[in-house]
């Protein structure tokens, strides 16, 4: 999280951070995002959890429109793990350890920098 925040913070971006994906829930329902970095290995709620239920309640108008980014952030590279951030509703996926220029690169196609 340090390394992320510090990283953002070159970008002119403050970021809320949350330690599991049931903070992530609660914060959504006070605050709209245009983008989430989200843990895939979270405690409470883990990221694919958390990500399915943005995406239900999204479906079901609980959540500010329109639907907010989300893209994985997670140290397993393999196929099989992107495919299932996708499936969880994830938009993007980049892994661990971050560069910075992946994560400008990542931002920037979903948000303006």
């Amino acid at each position: 999280q340090i390394l992320i925040k510090k990283q953002l913070k070159l970008f002119g971006i403050e970021p809320t951070v949350c330690d599991n994906g049931q903070m992530v829930i609660d914060e959504l329902l006070l605050n709209r995002y245009d983008v989430i970095l989200m843990d895939c290995h979270m405690p409470v709620l883990d990221g694919y959890g958390a990500s399915k239920l943005m995406r239900e309640m999204e479906k079901e108008g609980k959540l500010s429109s329109p639907p907010v980014h989300i893209v994985a952030l997670t140290a397993d590279a393999l196929p099989h793990t992107r495919d299932g951030c996708l499936a969880a509703g994830m938009d993007d996926y980049i892994t661990k350890p971050l560069r910075k220029n992946v994560l400008r690169e990542t931002l920037e196609k979903w948000f303006h920098l």
